[in-house]
């Protein structure tokens, strides 16, 4: 499910999906994991706490709107960077998959913490 979110979220800018439906069906991913296992051994896979992938998810996109600003364009003005690689294929990297991959991690970090909080609450019942 963590790899199908991945796809998700590259191809929601041009078609259905994004980083707000990919971070939900990461964090579902994680949220099976945990009724499979525990609450604790999904914490033991992140790399770290949900709340800091909330933290670092808004300056990822609070990132991509200033990067326009530091190019001399309005805040928020979608600004792409072409990559070539070997093999002659041509990647477009642009400040709207900056701020979905923030999107993503922000939701990934939110629903985390809910879900961890609630299943770690239930384990002490």
């Amino acid at each position: 499910m963590v790899v199908f979110s991945f796809f998700l979220l590259f191809r929601g800018h041009h078609l259905p999906g994004g980083g707000f439906t990919g971070g939900l069906l990461a964090a579902t991913g994680f949220a099976i994991y945990a009724l499979a296992n525990e609450a604790s051994a999904v914490r033991a896979i992140l790399p770290c706490a949900p709340r800091i992938l909330i933290g670092l998810g808004l300056l990822l996109a609070l990132a991509s709107a200033f990067l326009s600003v530091l190019l001399g364009r309005e805040f928020f003005s979608s600004v792409w960077f072409k990559f070539k690689i070997p093999g002659g294929t041509v990647i477009e990297l642009g400040s709207p998959v900056i701020f979905d991959i923030g999107v993503y991690v922000v939701v990934l970090g939110v629903t985390l913490t809910i879900l961890l909080a609630l299943a770690e609450q239930e384990d002490e019942l």
